[in-house]
C-alpha cells in the first residue's frame, strides 16, 4: 500500500482521489500517520496544480502501471530514460534495451528524425505518435523548439492533417459528440478518463481554417489548440479536453469518402442543431463546474456569433476566431505605431473579409480607440471600413446585411472591388481576413504604397495557400516599405540588399496566456476589457531589437514568458472587474502564473 501511495504525484487524478478516499477510511492509526506524512511532503511539490483545486468525485477504479503497461502509458512512459533503479523497481528489466538516454538526448534524437522528413504531414504524424507514447517528451520538444515545430503541430500543417484525418486517425485524442448522443451528452462526458477539466476546445468542423467544411475531421483543430495551451500557456495536459460536435457535413467529397469517420448526412440546422448545443453546454457546466473555459473554434459565421452571444452571460466562453484573432491583431497594431507613428485614432482601417475574424478585429479596434480617446464606440467605428464578397459595406446595403456587418455600414457610394475601395478610402492599414488567397494583388499593394510611406499590411488568412499575399509580394511590390505580418509563417525575404523578417499574427500569442489568466484567477465570465489587456500585454513584449528588424510581434522563443505576462494582465483585469473568484488575489501575478505552469521534465519514480 505504501509503495502505491509514495508516488502520489505520478498517479492519474482518479487514482489520487481514490488515495484520498482511502486515507479517510483507514482505521489503523500508524498507517494513517505515515500516509499523511508522505502526503504533506509531496503536496504541490511541482507547483503545477496551483491553478485549480481538485473536484472531489466518487472513484471506482485504481490502476497502478508497471512493467509493460508503464511503457505503454504516455503520461508516465520515459522510454530509455528510466534509470537502473527504476527498471528494477517497476519490472522493466528486459523490456528496454540496456542503454540509458536522458530526456535531452531523446529530444536531440527526435528532432534529428523530424528534420529528416521532407513532407510536413509526415512530421505532424510523427509528433502525434510521440504525444501518444511519451507525453512529456512531446511537450519538451514543442517548448524547446517552438518556432520550428509550431507550424508542424498547428497551422499550416494541421489544415492538411484535418483534410486527411480519416486516413491518419489512430486512436482517440478527444471526445466525439454526434447527433447519435443527443439526450446522453452528460453520460458521454463522463466517459472521458479525466475529471478535473479546465479548458475545452470545441468545434463543429464547418469552417476549418480557410478550408471550409471538414465535418468530423475538424478534430485536428481542438487537439492542436490544446497542445498549445499546454506548451505555450502551461495548462496541464490532463486538464485539457478536445471535443468535436458532429452534426453532419455538406462536403460531398467527404460524404463519398470510404474512410470518412463522421456522420454521413447533410448538416443539421436550426432547432435540431441548437438543442444539441444547448444540451452540450448544460452538460459541460454540470460535469465540470462554473469555471471551465469553453473555447469555440472554427464554427461558421452564422453559428459563431450566435453561440458567443447565447452563452457569454451563462458560461465562461471564448471564441478564438472572433476574440483571439482580434486581440492578437490589436496587439500588432499597437506595437506597429512605434514604426508608423501616430495613435490608433489617427489611422484608417480597411478590411477584406467581413466574417467573424474581420468584424471581431474591427470591433476590438473600435473599443481600444474609444478607450484611448473617450469617444463613443459608434463614433470610433467610422474610420473602420470592411469589404465583403459584394464590395464595400455601405449604408445603402443595410437591409441585406447580416446582423454582425450592420455596425460597419457607413455612408459612401457603392464600390465593388478592393482596389477601388483602397483608392477611395485611402487606408493606412490593410487587413485581410477573407480566407481567399492572392487577393492583395500587385495593384492593391502598390496603391497602399502610393498612399503611405510605411503601409501596414496584414494578410491573416490561413493556411499559407489562402494568405491574401506572401511576404515576398508585400515587400517587393511596396519597394521594401511595407510593415507586414501574416497568419501563417513566411521565411525572411531579401529585397534590394536588405533582409526583411515578416511577423506572424498568430493567435497562439494570445489564447494560451489568456486562458491561463482566466483559470488561475478563477474568472467566471470573459469581458472585452480582458481582451484589450491581453493585447496591451503582448504589445509591451516587443523589444527595440525586434522593431529594428521590422517585427511587430516578439519571437516565439520567449512565448512562456509572454504568456505569463498576458495571464497576469488578464487576471488583474478580472480582479478589477470583480469577475475573479480565487481569493485572496496573489501579490505577484506574473510569478503566480509562472508557478502554475506545467513542466514537462521527467520525474523520478523512486
Amino acid at each position: 500500500m505504501l509503495s502505491f501511495l509514495r508516488h502520489r504525484h505520478y498517479l492519474r487524478p482518479v487514482e489520487r482521489l481514490m488515495e484520498g478516499a482511502m486515507k479517510k477510511t483507514m482505521s489503523n492509526g500508524s498507517v494513517h500517520m505515515e500516509i499523511e506524512e508522505i502526503d504533506n511532503k509531496y503536496e504541490e511539490a511541482y507547483g503545477e496544480h496551483n491553478a485549480t483545486e481538485d473536484q472531489l468525485i466518487t472513484p471506482w477504479t485504481v490502476s497502478v502501471a508497471s512493467g509493460y503497461s508503464l511503457l505503454r502509458d504516455p503520461i508516465y512512459n520515459k522510454g530509455l530514460a528510466f534509470t537502473e533503479k527504476e527498471r528494477d523497481a517497476h519490472y522493466l528489466r528486459g523490456l528496454l534495451p540496456p542503454a540509458l538516454l536522458n530526456q535531452e538526448l531523446q529530444e536531440r534524437r527526435m528532432m534529428h528524425n523530424l528534420r529528416n522528413y521532407e513532407v510536413p504531414l509526415h512530421r505532424y504524424i510523427a509528433m502525434m505518435d510521440l504525444q501518444e507514447r511519451n507525453e512529456r517528451l512531446f511537450y519538451k520538444l514543442l517548448i524547446d523548439n517552438v518556432e520550428e515545430l509550431l507550424p508542424v503541430v498547428y497551422t499550416p500543417t494541421v489544415g492538411e492533417a484535418c483534410q486527411k484525418y480519416g486516413s491518419i486517425y489512430r486512436r482517440p485524442q478527444g471526445l466525439f459528440i454526434s447527433l447519435k448522443e443527443k439526450g446522453k451528452i452528460l453520460e458521454v462526458l463522463k466517459n472521458w478518463p479525466e475529471r478535473n477539466i479546465q479548458v475545452i476546445v470545441v468545434t463543429d468542423g464547418e469552417r476549418i481554417l480557410g478550408l471550409g467544411d471538414l465535418g468530423c475531421q475538424g478534430m485536428g483543430i481542438p487537439v492542436g489548440k490544446l497542445s498549445l495551451y499546454t506548451a505555450l500557456g502551461g495548462i496541464r495536459p490532463s486538464a485539457c479536453l478536445p471535443i468535436t460536435i458532429d452534426v453532419g457535413t455538406n462536403n460531398e467529397q467527404l460524404l463519398n469518402d470510404e474512410f470518412y469517420i463522421g456522420l454521413r448526412h447533410k448538416r443539421a440546422r436550426g432547432q435540431e442543431y441548437m438543442e444539441l448545443l444547448d444540451e452540450f453546454m448544460y452538460a459541460v457546466k454540470k460535469n465540470y463546474g462554473e469555471k471551465v473555459l469553453i473555447q469555440f473554434e472554427d464554427f461558421a459565421n452564422h453559428n459563431a456569433f450566435e453561440l458567443l452571444s447565447r452563452y457569454s452571460s451563462s458560461h465562461l466562453v471564448f471564441n478564438d476566431d472572433i476574440q483571439g484573432t482580434a486581440s492578437v491583431v490589436v496587439a500588432g497594431l499597437l506595437s506597429a505605431l512605434k514604426l508608423v507613428g501616430g495613435t490608433l485614432a489617427d489611422h484608417t482601417f480597411l478590411f477584406l473579409g467581413a466574417g467573424e475574424a474581420g468584424t471581431g478585429i474591427a470591433e476590438l479596434i473600435a473599443l481600444e480607440v474609444s478607450k484611448q480617446t473617450q469617444a463613443p464606440v459608434e463614433e470610433t467605428r467610422k474610420k473602420i471600413w470592411l469589404v465583403d464578397s459584394k464590395g464595400l459595406i455601405v449604408r445603402s446595403r443595410l437591409d441585406s446585411l447580416q446582423h454582425f456587418k450592420k455596425p460597419w455600414a457607413h455612408d459612401h457610394e457603392s464600390i465593388k472591388d478592393l482596389l477601388g475601395a483602397v483608392q477611395a478610402i485611402k487606408p493606412t492599414v490593410l487587413i485581410g481576413t477573407s480566407g481567399v488567397g492572392k487577393t492583395f494583388t500587385k495593384e492593391v499593394v502598390e496603391a497602399m504604397a502610393s498612399l503611405n510611406e510605411k503601409p501596414l499590411i496584414l494578410a491573416l488568412s490561413n493556411p499559407t495557400s489562402q494568405s491574401e499575399c506572401t511576404a515576398e509580394e508585400a515587400y517587393t511590390w511596396s519597394q521594401g516599405r511595407a510593415i507586414f505580418a501574416s497568419g501563417s509563417p513566411f521565411d525572411p525575404v531579401e529585397y534590394d540588399g536588405k533582409v526583411y523578417v515578416p511577423g506572424q499574427a498568430n493567435n497562439a500569442y494570445i489564447f494560451p496566456g489568456f486562458g491561463l489568466g482566466l483559470i488561475m484567477s478563477g474568472t467566471i465570465r470573459v469581458h472585452d476589457d480582458m481582451l484589450l489587456a491581453a493585447s496591451e500585454a503582448l504589445a509591451a513584449q516587443v523589444s527595440e531589437e525586434n522593431y529594428e528588424k521590422g517585427l511587430i510581434y516578439p519571437p516565439f522563443t520567449n512565448i512562456r514568458k509572454i504568456s505569463a505576462n498576458i495571464a497576469a494582465k488578464v487576471a488583474a483585469k478580472a480582479y478589477e472587474l470583480g469577475l475573479a473568484s480565487r481569493l485572496p488575489r496573489p501579490k505577484d501575478l506574473v510569478k503566480f502564473a509562472e508557478s502554475c505552469m506545467y513542466s514537462p521534465g521527467y520525474r523520478s519514480y523512486l
